[in-house]
């Protein structure tokens, strides 16, 4: 298969041209640093703009599928100006690839984007499937409903949709891990807010894997990306402090100092989502790690 994805010097999209490389895929890439344009037998890159709406129409040839990972980090602090410019990053982006494909003959049959658990409600005893209709009424949930409604606009000419919505990505290299395990590392480490909120995780080689599943089998609709047995974020502070050896000797960190010290930010280790997977694995997908503890033990090695 052709992909063009969007997003691709990422850190799930490095995972994701990886294994498309591994399978014989054909990989065409949109960035915005011209510096950063490669060219190997089945590896592209285009430059692209999505604030000054420009891009290289040359992306498209021969692509059967996009993957869009496109979008400024909500990892960083939510003033009023970046704000704006996390959802702009993933409007622009999709409504410039939406122009591109309506004014330009292609082959492209399917779309399939990213997006996030923070869609459902923060909830400690409900377990969510793509099925809710309920969202989010914080800053996040407004990120992903603007964010899939885009998205969905695609079907308008012709193209299948389809969405991820990733859970808590761990990985070796960058990420919410390492900054999970940077205040363990150094003895500092404790459960966030009362603990019990829970955190539906997945290990970055699933999260790659799920989006060319969606792909190679022309899956549609939304999809979770997480994987099994959500865990609290007190389990998943514990766990890693297991796997790093290192003991957790403090009390939890109050709730009022984190909003105090991220602000609005805060919402994203408070907040709690707990998750099913049972779609995606009812369309034949396997997870490569199906316990919190492979998963974490997997980015330590």
């Amino acid at each position: 298969m052709k992909f063009l994805i969007t997003g691709a010097t990422g850190l799930i999209g490095k995972e994701i041209v990886r294994l498309c490389k591994e399978k014989g895929h054909t990989v065409h890439y949109l960035t915005t640093n011209e510096q950063k344009i490669a060219k190997t037998d089945n590896y592209q890159g285009f430059y692209w703009n999505p604030d000054k709406g420009i891009i290289d129409a040359k992306c498209l040839e021969r692509v059967d599928v996009i993957i869009n990972l496109a979008g400024a980090s909500i990892a960083k602090r939510w003033t009023t100006s970046y704000k704006k410019a996390i959802i702009d990053s993933r409007v622009k982006s999709l409504q410039l690839l939406y122009s591109l494909l309506s004014k330009n003959n292609n082959n492209v049959k399917q779309l399939i984007s990213s997006s996030a658990i923070g869609i459902y409600p923060s909830s400690l005893t409900k377990e969510y499937t793509e099925d809710n209709s309920e969202i989010n009424k914080s800053f996040l949930g407004k990120v992903v409903d603007v964010w899939e409604k885009e998205t969905a606009n695609f079907t308008a000419i012709g193209l299948e949709v389809s969405k991820v919505r990733i859970g808590v990505v761990l990985s070796k290299t960058g990420g919410a891990l390492e900054q999970m395990a940077k205040p363990v590392k150094y003895g500092v480490g404790a459960p966030l807010g009362n603990g019990k909120q829970y955190l539906s995780w997945i290990h970055i080689e699933d999260v790659a894997r799920i989006f060319l599943h969606i792909a190679e089998n022309n899956l549609i609709g939304a999809f979770n990306a997480v994987g099994n047995n959500p865990v609290t974020n007190a389990k998943i502070t514990k766990t890693i402090a297991k796997s790093l050896k290192k003991p957790l000797r403090l009390p939890n960190a109050p709730a009022f100092m984190l909003k105090l010290l991220l602000g609005e930010m805060a919402s994203i280790v408070l907040e709690s989502q707990k998750v099913s997977n049972k779609k995606i694995i009812e369309t034949g997908f396997n997870f490569k790690f199906s316990s919190l503890e492979s998963a974490v033990n997997d980015c330590f090695s």
